[in-house]
């Protein structure tokens, strides 16, 4: 298997970094999650701004309308250019259940999942926030919901429930209106299984939460790269930059006694094969 080494690239800018993406117009944004805040990152890996959103921010995306559309502590938010919450969408007012990560499909729907903040098993459900701005639970029974992402012809979406220790497919019927998963790879013993960015070949990459290590597995399940970091809570990752050949990776100090020095800073690697653009919510 090749390693790729990741190089720091920002100073230690969240606590619980989590949810990078690339956005059209303002490049790279992650999320400090648990403060509920975005921080947007220069191309010199300097801080240009930070804007507290909610309670908990899991997700960000763009609005094909403008402005962009979030995952927030218990449903969704949209919001403006300047990323202030212009409306809200309540999924369920259980304070034990918070939103965790999120995505747009290719069809504009954006999609959330929950998880109890104490982790039990099952408390969870994946939730789909329509273009007409309706919210759906699409799958229950999730125990951490993480990583969700799309290829870049659509055929396929990878998902992760980090408590079942796999990555999944998510099947969505044509009309949308119903979701099923099936497994596609296991990763028990390699590390918790957290966020993912999907490449222009179909594969994807997972953040191992605990293991310090991004693994790459190939459109038909083979592990073949990983890129080494070091720290040991990589959180997410995702493909940015000009031609969005460079994979940015989000680091965690939660829970950490002892924190490492670069805990909760930005890492970035250039992998042979490079990503795509994200997806919008049609709104």
């Amino acid at each position: 298997m090749k390693t790729i080494k990741a190089e720091q690239f920002t100073a230690v800018i969240t606590h619980h970094g989590e949810g990078p993406v690339w956005l059209p117009g303002r490049g790279l944004a992650v999320l400090d999650m648990l403060a509920g805040d975005i921080v947007l990152v220069a191309a010199d890996g300097a801080v240009e701004s930070r804007t507290h959103v909610d309670t908990v921010l899991a997700a960000v995306r763009a609005r094909a309308g403008g402005g962009y559309v979030a995952g927030v502590e218990r449903g969704f938010a949209l919001l403006d250019a300047e990323f202030a919450v212009v409306e809200t969408v309540t999924c369920w007012d259980d304070p034990s259940i918070r939103m965790n990560e999120g995505s747009c499909d290719p069809q504009g729907r954006f999609w959330c999942g929950s998880m109890a903040y104490d982790l039990t098993p099952g408390a969870g459900a994946l939730w789909c926030l329509d273009s007409d701005r309706g919210a759906r639970e699409m799958v229950s029974g999730i125990g951490c919901s993480n990583g969700l992402a799309w290829t870049k012809d659509g055929s396929r979406a990878y998902y992760v429930d980090s408590l079942t220790g796999r990555i999944d497919l998510l099947e969505v019927t044509e009309d949308g209106g119903a979701a099923t998963l099936a497994p596609f790879a296991d990763l028990a013993g390699a590390g918790f299984p957290d966020g993912i960015a999907v490449d222009t070949d179909g594969g994807v990459w997972v953040a191992l939460f605990g293991a310090g290590e991004v693994l790459h597995i190939d459109r038909e399940g083979h592990r073949d790269m990983s890129v080494a970091l070091p720290v040991g809570q990589p959180t997410a990752c995702a493909f940015g930059g000009p031609d969005h050949g460079l994979l940015y990776i989000t680091t965690s100090r939660y829970g950490l006694d002892d924190p490492e020095p670069a805990a909760g800073a930005v890492f970035i690697a250039e992998p042979r094969i490079g990503g795509f653009p994200q997806f919008d919510h049609a709104c």
